[in-house]
C-alpha cells in the first residue's frame, strides 16, 4: 500500500474512486484494454454477495445451473429489438481452431438466446412450469468507456431466467426478483434503493418492461444497481417456446431475466466510502474485525498474544483477521486497514491485558469519536451489538444524504440545475421525444418511475403537457 495521500471525495470523486479500488487491492487493470483483474480481497467481497443473494434466490424456489459461454450468431439475430440494442457491445469469433468458422459465434453478453432455444426443447407441458434457473458467470460487453467494477469489458454477475405459463405469473416474477434485489441492497450492503420501471428508452432490448434498483452514489450521480425484465412473450415466440396447457393447446411461454453484477461492488465503494479509503458493510466485508496485537519486546508480546488468542476463540463466529506483522507498525496497520474498510479495529497492549479492557476502533466514524474501549469479559455480544449499529448507521447515514439530494423541480430551468449536483424528482408525460431532449440538454437521464407513485396528475417538466407520473432524472454512472 502506498503512503500517497488518497484524493479527497469532493476534489476528485472520480479519481478518488479508482484510487481506493487500487490501493485496497480490490482490483487491477488488465493487459486488455477495460478488462480487470479482481483481486483476493474483491473477490472475498463478491463471494459473500453471491452468497446473499444465492440463499434468496433459493428461498424463491430458483436453482442454479450453467450455460456455454459461446452463442451462435443466428440465435442472437432471432430476437430483432434484442440484437439492435446489443451488436455495438458484441465480441465475436470468427475463428476457431485455426480454422474460419461456418457461423461466427458470440461470446455471451447475455444468455436470453441460448436459455430460450433449450427452454424450448425443455418445455412440452404446463407440467413443465414454472421454470426458475438462475446462473453465475461472466459475460463480455464491448464498452468504449471503462471503470473498474462500474463498466468494464468482461465483468461477473448472476442471470435468471424463467418461463411461466400466464402473463400475471411473469409478472409477479419480475417484481418478486425486483424486492429481492432491494432486499439485498438495504438489509445486507445498507444501501437504500428506490425500486421503479424504467421508460421505453432505457428497458432493456427485447423487454416488454424492465425495472430496476437506483441508488445515489457520493457524488449525487446515480448507478442501476439491479435490473429485472418482464420479457413478455417476445423471446418465447422467437425461440418457439411453448407448452401444451390443461386444455391440450398449445401456449407460448411468458418468460423473464434479472441480473446483478460486480458493478454492486462500485455501488458499496461510492456509497460508504470516505477519504480514508474504503467503509465496508459489516454483513458483506470480507474481514469484519481486525485484532492489531501491540508489543514493545518479547516480555510485552507474551503477555498479549494469549489474550489475542483467546479473543480470536470468542469472535470465531466472525470473520476475523489477527495482523501480527511485526515489519510495519501499529500505526501502519491502522491506516492499512480503515484503507479496507474493516467495519471494527480490536487494538491489544499490555496495559489492556493488565486493565481487562479492549480499545475498539469503528470505521464508520472517524478519528477518536469512534475509539472506546470496552471489557473483555462478553466480546463477541459487544462485537455483535457494534456491528448492528455500524449497519444501521452506514444505512441511516446514506439514506439522509439520498433525501437531502433530490430535489422537486418547480421548472426545467430548475431541473437543468439541480441535475448537476442530485436528482430531480418531476412530472413526465411520458414522451421519448421529451426525454431525449432532457438528456441531450442536461446528460440527465430517466432513472425510473417509481412504483411508489403519489396520487393526482401535473404537467411534464419538459413541454408541460398532462402527467400522471413523476420520475427520476439524473445524471448516472
Amino acid at each position: 500500500m502506498t503512503d500517497e495521500k488518497l484524493p479527497t471525495r469532493n476534489e476528485n470523486f472520480s479519481e478518488w474512486y479508482n484510487q481506493v479500488v487500487l490501493r485496497a487491492e480490490m482490483a487491477d487493470y488488465a493487459p486488455v484494454r477495460g478488462c480487470m483483474i479482481v483481486r483476493p480481497y474483491g473477490w472475498a467481497l463478491w463471494e459473500n454477495i453471491q452468497q446473499a443473494l444465492d440463499l434468496r434466490f433459493k428461498a424463491t424456489g430458483h436453482v442454479n445451473a450453467a450455460f456455454p459461454l459461446l452463442i451462435p450468431m443466428s440465435f442472437m439475430e432471432k430476437e430483432k429489438e434484442h440484437i439492435e440494442g446489443l451488436s455495438p457491445e458484441l465480441a465475436v469469433v470468427t475463428i476457431g481452431g485455426g480454422e474460419k468458422l461456418e457461423e461466427p459465434l458470440v461470446v455471451r453478453p447475455t444468455s436470453e438466446t441460448i436459455i430460450g432455444h433449450m427452454y424450448a426443447k425443455w418445455i412440452k407441458s404446463y407440467r413443465d412450469l414454472p421454470v426458475l434457473i438462475n446462473q453465475w458467470g461472466n459475460v463480455v460487453r464491448w464498452e468504449m468507456r471503462t471503470r473498474l467494477f462500474l463498466r468494464t469489458l468482461e465483468f461477473y454477475w448472476q442471470e435468471g431466467h424463467t418461463a411461466h405459463a400466464t402473463a400475471d405469473e411473469a409478472q409477479a416474477e419480475t417484481l418478486q426478483m425486483l424486492e429481492t434485489y432491494a432486499d439485498f441492497a438495504i438489509n445486507e450492503a445498507a444501501v437504500p434503493v428506490i425500486r421503479g420501471r424504467k421508460s421505453e428508452a432505457e428497458k432493456f432490448a427485447g423487454a416488454l418492461r424492465t425495472y430496476s434498483i437506483e441508488a445515489m452514489m457520493g457524488d449525487t450521480r446515480a448507478l442501476q444497481a439491479g435490473t429485472s425484465h418482464n420479457l413478455g412473450q417476445n423471446f418465447a415466440q422467437a425461440f418457439d417456446i411453448r407448452y401444451l396447457d390443461t386444455n391440450n393447446e398449445l401456449q407460448h411461454c411468458w418468460t423473464t431475466s434479472w441480473g446483478l453484477s460486480t458493478r454492486f461492488i462500485g455501488a458499496i465503494i461510492m456509497t460508504h466510502g470516505d477519504d480514508q479509503g474504503l467503509v465496508l458493510p459489516p454483513r458483506l466485508a470480507p474481514i469484519q474485525v481486525v485484532i492489531v496485537p501491540i508489543f514493545r519486546n518479547d516480555d510485552e508480546k507474551s503477555q498479549v498474544m494469549p489474550v489475542v488468542e483467546r479473543l480470536r476463540g470468542e469472535l470465531s463466529g466472525f470473520r476475523v483477521r489477527v495482523d501480527d506483522r511485526t515489519e510495519v507498525t501499529p500505526g501502519f496497520k491502522f491506516n492499512d486497514w480503515e484503507m479496507r474498510g474493516v467495519p471494527l479495529r480490536i487494538e491489544v497492549g499490555p496495559k489492556d491485558v493488565a486493565k481487562g479492557t479492549l480499545a475498539v476502533a469503528r470505521r464508520d466514524i472517524a478519528g477518536k469519536a469512534g475509539r472506546t474501549f470496552v471489557p473483555q469479559a462478553g466480546i463477541a455480544a459487544q462485537v455483535a451489538d457494534l456491528l448492528e449499529d455500524i449497519h444501521k448507521s452506514l444505512y441511516d447515514r446514506a439514506i439522509k444524504f439520498r433525501d437531502e439530494h433530490i430535489v422537486e423541480p418547480k421548472d426545467y430551468p430548475e431541473l437543468k440545475e439541480i441535475v448537476q449536483n442530485g436528482w430531480a424528482f418531476a412530472w413526465w408525460c411520458g414522451d421519448a421525444a421529451c426525454e431525449a431532449k432532457i438528456k441531450e440538454e442536461t446528460k440527465a437521464t430517466t432513472r425510473c418511475i417509481p412504483l411508489d407513485q403519489s396520487a393526482g396528475s401535473g404537467r411534464c417538466i419538459y413541454c408541460g403537457k398532462p402527467a400522471s407520473e413523476k420520475v427520476y432524472f439524473a445524471r448516472a454512472y
